[in-house]
């Protein structure tokens, strides 16, 4: 119930921050593992009329970062490096972000991420070294407030 609880309140706390206000994500967050789907808008694309790789680090980034976050339940994990790679373009559709921890070790998390479109057709891949912080996530609007 405690891992539960830990996981509801970190998929509160993303829904809530105001970037996500623009994008409309969903999330599912499990041990060692987060989910993240977003319908893709006309106005996320650059100028060759795609997805833009902002979206694609975005939504590995935030699918590795709340993995990692969901094997610590006092702190916020902070995002030490990202890399992200861009294998195809996407124009439209529902494209869903996979995270995994594949690591954990005293002073870091490390964690895999996929992405793909609505076909399930793989059109990034990434992976992230994330570190706890002196953030307390019961001091965080969305993590404390849920009941």
């Amino acid at each position: 119930m405690k891992n539960e609880i830990h996981f509801r309140r970190l998929e509160r706390m993303y829904l809530e921050a105001p970037i996500n206000g623009i994008f409309n994500p969903r999330i599912k967050i499990s041990s060692k593992r987060a989910e993240i789907e977003m319908k893709i808008k006309e106005s996320f694309f650059h100028g060759a009329g795609a997805l833009h790789g902002c979206i694609y680090f975005k939504m590995m980034d935030d699918a590795g970062f709340f993995a990692s976050n969901s094997v610590v339940h006092d702190y916020l994990v902070l995002t030490l490096s990202f890399t992200t790679y861009f294998i195809r373009p996407v124009k439209s559709g529902i494209i869903r972000s996979v995270g995994r921890v594949v690591a954990i070790s005293r002073t870091q998390i490390i964690s895999e991420a996929y992405l793909v479109d609505h076909r399930g057709k793989e059109i990034g891949k990434g992976s992230g070294i994330f570190v706890k912080s002196r953030i307390l996530l019961a001091d965080l609007p969305g993590y404390k407030d849920y009941t």
